[in-house]
């Protein structure tokens, strides 16, 4: 079977308004679809009215995420200049050694490379994070005893 069969099966197929024709060969098959005349018109109607609420939505929505990546970018050009801890293994973070002892760090605290800033406990076992980089820590980005993730962002440290 050649194009011009096939553009010709097409248009006698949308002609005949059937739903679906198979048409089928030892070396060939094509199954060939279309809506039915009569659910054409049905559709037609409402799918003309709701586009147009959808359309009168549609910049309102974009309009508001177009806002939120320039505060974003604002934020990562200031928070640029500091030093990320990050998490080296999939656990559950915790800021003490124990629940009965003070935390590791608090923001503005000074830190200095090989210094324990939290602990990650992974299948029961606690390893200590340390600091790969003298500084201040800036910020705190994990909640005590949440789970975090591989490469996941700690801590914000200000080298200067």
């Amino acid at each position: 079977m050649d194009i011009k069969d096939i553009q010709n099966l097409i248009k006698f197929v949308s002609k005949a308004e059937v739903s679906e024709v198979k048409y089928k060969t030892k070396d060939f098959e094509i199954t060939i679809k279309t809506p039915l005349a009569g659910s054409e018109v049905a559709y037609a109607q409402p799918a003309v009215y709701h586009t147009a609420p959808q359309q009168v939505a549609a910049p309102v929505q974009v309009a508001t995420p177009a806002a939120a990546p320039a505060e974003k970018a604002e934020a990562a050009s200031d928070d640029s200049k500091y030093v990320t801890i990050k998490s080296p293994m999939i656990g559950t973070f915790y800021r003490k050694p124990s629940p009965d002892k003070d935390v590791f760090v608090n923001v503005g605290d000074e830190v200095s490379i090989g210094k324990t800033v939290c602990v990650i406990e992974a299948m029961k076992l606690f390893n200590q994070i340390e600091s790969e980089v003298s500084g201040k820590i800036v910020k705190i980005l994990v909640d005590d005893a949440t789970p975090v993730e591989y490469d996941q962002p700690l801590f914000l440290v200000d080298p200067s």
